[in-house]
């Protein structure tokens, strides 16, 4: 995913939420400043491969087995915890550093790839957490324009980052745990995330070409909420 196909699907999400662009492309240049390159050649181990997504639901705990029986994890935010209490190994953590960077700066130190994520209101996060990550395992990444050592391979939320980062990568199939898109214990911002973050996972498997079951009992209706003319980005 490069940033000129998915710059549409970022503008639609600004005009939707009223987030700021040029706050979202402050903090990337915050945290440029603490990049350093990432190569993705280091996930080539992940290429033709099964790849487990986790996301953070209660229900992960559900959905161990999944994981289990991946080739690689990558694990959202603080799913990453749950699947390590498990007993199971994480590939890579994305996170927007909001809930559980002590996680992250632990798994860079035992040289495990966590992409780190900055966007409009995680600048104090960043200028906190990044320095102390070791760079040479961490990703930095944007929903902004690329800059530098600044990546962006598509997504929006923890979640459905992972998943787009893995497809960037040339993960074979993808498969999914701990995602509840229907949560009645989030609040309306978080549960607007989510039907984003639904949106985009139908985006990704039409352009792969694959079903995700995580999609199962909305695909319809996602299809017919996000045509042609009302998203043009939703039909490539």
């Amino acid at each position: 995913m490069n940033f000129e196909t998915f710059e549409p699907v970022y503008e639609a999400i600004l005009a939707d939420f009223g987030f700021d662009r040029v706050a979202d492309e402050r903090a990337r240049d915050v945290a440029a400043g603490y990049a350093t390159p990432f190569p993705l050649e280091r996930l080539d181990g992940w290429r033709g491969r099964t790849v487990a997504v986790a996301g953070a639901a209660p229900r992960l705990s559900e959905d161990l087995d999944v994981a289990r029986e991946a080739d690689v994890v990558v694990a959202a935010s603080t799913a990453a915890d749950v699947l390590l209490d498990a007993g199971i190994d994480v590939d890579c953590m994305v996170t927007d550093l909001d809930k559980n960077p002590e996680t992250a700066l632990e798994l860079t130190d035992r040289g495990v790839p966590v992409a780190a994520h900055a966007h409009g209101d995680n600048v104090p996060a960043v200028r906190e957490w990044l320095p102390r990550f070791d760079p040479e395992w961490t990703l930095v990444t944007t929903q902004a324009a690329p800059t530098g050592a600044v990546r962006n391979t598509g997504g929006f939320t923890d979640g459905d980052r992972a998943a787009f980062l893995a497809d960037h990568v040339g993960a074979g199939r993808l498969v999914f745990a701990g995602w509840e898109f229907d949560d009645p214990d989030v609040g309306a911002m978080k549960a607007k995330k989510l039907y984003w973050a639904a949106r985009l996972l139908r985006w990704l498997e039409r352009r792969r070409g694959e079903r995700f079951d995580v999609l199962d009992d909305r695909r319809e209706r996602l299809s017919e909420e996000s045509g042609p003319a009302a998203d043009r980005w939703s039909r490539r």
